[in-house]
């Protein structure tokens, strides 16, 4: 009896036990079940409350690179500049990546790139541990979508609520599209330093070449650069650790199988050659003359952002020749106490700039060393004397007034005396030319004045036979846009070079002649293009009659006539070329300020003008002889590139 009430007594204990341990389970299960849905709530609310106010992620779609302008030459192969605010970038579709730079990028920056759904929470993991061991937010453990999400939406600031809203939108990112996809916008968006946006724009910054060219070494560099862009420049203290992390990734590609380890080896072995980093600008006179340009018609913004494509007329092989034969003639002028410069080509044709060189050097420093430039240089390098130059052309000008005496039926064998002549007072002074031998050559025909460039006959040319207001018409009718004084205010002296010109007027107007009286005014752009190939303005430049064929075929026979000119340049003067019919005319100002010399052939037309910023005197001499030397290195030379062609010689 005793043994069964113990027993009972026992087994109500264990059954009230178990149904106690029962009920609390129970009702842990439930706090369990509600607080996870509790949580799966706050993570659907933050969720939501997160990504309420994000820009879809379609609008990686709409939203647009900011590309810069680049400025090429006529090939469309050099580039001479490119214009961009903060970012220099240019897209490239994700075909145009060489697969060992995508894996090159994917093993550094998101091994599991092709595994995860956006976000690594193993990285994540393993990222928050190192953090919790330096006690420093310092490694992030994102992957390639969070990169791209946080760059492109978000602030750099490291916060709670950031790394939210980035893990959220990364994970719809993935849902929505292609890795490919997200791969492409992030290789054309991530920072590779100096300013260089994306792979297209690094591959051009640090080698020269467009990515799809990159060699494995130079691939495995461009990834190693996306840790530390600046840090890790290779234009600095920083380029030994960049070829180090360099051989970390070839490393790593080599364990994930990417590449053989024999390939690994051989491309650490791969001499790097960065670019050397200079002022990256190619005929900068040139360029900067159409960045003024463009900016007035575009807009500074636009040029920065929209990624146009602008395709001048200049010729590169025709530029080099020309800074090199202006820069060697400069220096040898300078015993002659002449410090500058400039030079001018066209294609009579067209009106394109083949080449255009604005001083001796536009890098060097101006000259005297303590100078202002703008005031009393010598040598002002940066200045343009080819389209902002305003100088006296000297006897350069003369052409326009005998083209002007022939449009006035006079005939190149018309007789005009060459002897001293009073031609009464102008500037407070009785006005005497001399010729530049000061001997007087009596009788002359005016085929033999022009070519001689004799001045006395030249004035009584232009005083009884062009007329001066004619002779200023003829001038802007081919392009001289500076005579805008009234004519009395240059007198009889403008056949003498009294007024001032610019030399890409000048050139251009000589152009005139070599086509016979055609007039196509000066072009220095062949198209734009916007981003995605469009045309937004071409050149569709006409030529017009603004001269008498009859009349610029008589100036072009005289002004290749070397029987002529023998008399005072000889018969083998710089302006002869025995292959070529060529025609030239030089230019010295009274005073010895400016040397001059202009020549042409039907398909190019060429200009020199050499003196000082300042306007001081240069040592006396022909132009024929400070000019000449420069023009004659770069004809001879630029003549080859064109087929051999003379001047029509009927005169109409």
């Amino acid at each position: 009896m005793a043994e069964r009430k113990y027993y009972r007594r026992v087994y109500q204990k264990q059954k009230k036990r178990n149904f106690l341990s029962f009920f609390f389970s129970r009702r842990i299960l439930k706090w369990v079940f509600w607080g996870f849905l509790f949580f799966i709530f706050c993570v659907l609310f933050l969720f939501v409350y997160y990504i309420k106010d994000f820009p879809r992620p379609e609008n990686f779609l709409e939203r647009p690179f900011i590309q810069s302008t680049r400025i090429y030459d006529k090939s469309g192969q050099v580039l001479l500049y490119e214009i961009y605010g903060e970012e220099k970038r240019e897209v490239v579709f994700i075909n145009q990546v060489p697969e060992y730079l995508k894996r090159a990028v994917i093993v550094t920056e998101d091994r599991d790139f092709y595994q995860h759904f956006g976000v690594d929470f193993k990285g994540i993991l393993r990222s928050f541990l190192n953090n919790l061991k330096i006690m420093k937010p310092t490694y992030g453990g994102s992957t390639i979508p969070q990169q791209l999400v946080r760059s492109s939406f978000l602030t750099r600031k490291k916060t709670a609520e950031r790394k939210s809203r980035e893990i959220i939108l990364a994970i719809e990112l993935d849902r929505r599209y292609s890795k490919d996809q997200i791969l492409e916008w992030y290789l054309n968006q991530v920072p590779f330093g100096s300013n260089a946006y994306g792979v297209e724009a690094a591959s051009q910054t640090y080698f020269r070449k467009s990515v799809s060219e990159v060699s494995l070494s130079e691939a495995a560099t461009l990834a190693a650069l996306i840790q530390a862009p600046s840090y890790l420049s290779p234009y600095g203290e920083g380029k030994e650790k960049l070829l180090a992390r360099k051989d970390y990734v070839l490393e790593q590609m080599a364990k994930e199988g990417y590449i053989t380890q024999e390939k690994a080896e051989l491309a650490k072995k791969e001499e790097i050659n960065f670019v050397k980093f200079s002022l990256p600008i190619k005929a900068p006179h040139f360029v900067l003359y159409i960045k003024d340009y463009l900016e007035k018609k575009y807009g500074e913004e636009f040029l920065r952002e929209k990624g146009l494509r602008i395709y001048t007329t200049l010729d590169w092989e025709l530029q080099e020749l020309a800074e090199k034969a202006v820069e060697e003639g400069a220096k040898n002028n300078e015993k002659r106490r002449a410090y500058n410069a400039a030079l001018v080509a066209i294609n009579p044709k067209t009106g394109e700039i083949l080449a255009m060189v604005g001083s001796k050097n536009y890098f060097a420093d101006p000259y005297p060393k303590d100078c202002i430039p703008g005031k009393n240089c010598l040598f002002d390098p940066e200045f343009n004397v080819a389209t902002l130059g305003l100088r006296q052309p000297g006897s350069a000008f003369k052409p326009f007034v005998y083209a002007t005496a022939f449009k006035n039926g006079f005939s190149d064998k018309a007789v005009v005396v060459d002897e001293e002549t009073n031609f009464g007072v102008w500037g407070g002074k009785s006005f005497i030319p001399r010729n530049y031998d000061g001997k007087f050559r009596g009788p002359v025909t005016l085929r033999e004045a022009l070519a001689q460039s004799l001045n006395v006959p030249s004035v009584k040319v232009l005083d009884s036979m062009a007329g001066l207001e004619d002779s200023i018409k003829t001038a802007k009718d081919l392009g001289i846009t500076t005579l805008n004084n009234p004519s009395s205010f240059y007198g009889l002296a403008l056949v003498l070079g009294g007024g001032e010109v610019k030399l890409l007027d000048m050139v251009s107007a000589y152009g005139v002649f070599a086509t016979n009286g055609l007039k196509v005014s000066p072009s220095f752009i062949v198209k734009i293009e916007d981003s995605e190939g469009n045309i937004i303005e071409e050149n569709k430049k006409t030529q017009i009659r603004v001269l008498e064929t009859g009349v610029a075929r008589m100036i072009n026979d005289v002004l290749s006539d070397n029987q002529a000119r023998a008399p005072i340049f000889g018969l083998r003067s710089r302006m002869y070329f025995e292959d070529y019919q060529v025609a030239a005319k030089t230019g010295t100002t009274q005073d010895s300020r400016d040397g001059w010399i202009i020549g042409y052939t039907p398909t190019i037309a060429t200009g020199v003008w050499v003196g000082n910023n300042d306007n001081s005197p240069i040592e006396r001499g022909l132009g024929e002889n400070l000019a000449g030397p420069i023009w004659r290195m770069f004809m001879e030379k630029a003549l080859l590139k064109f087929p051999k062609e003379d001047f029509k010689t009927e005169l109409e």
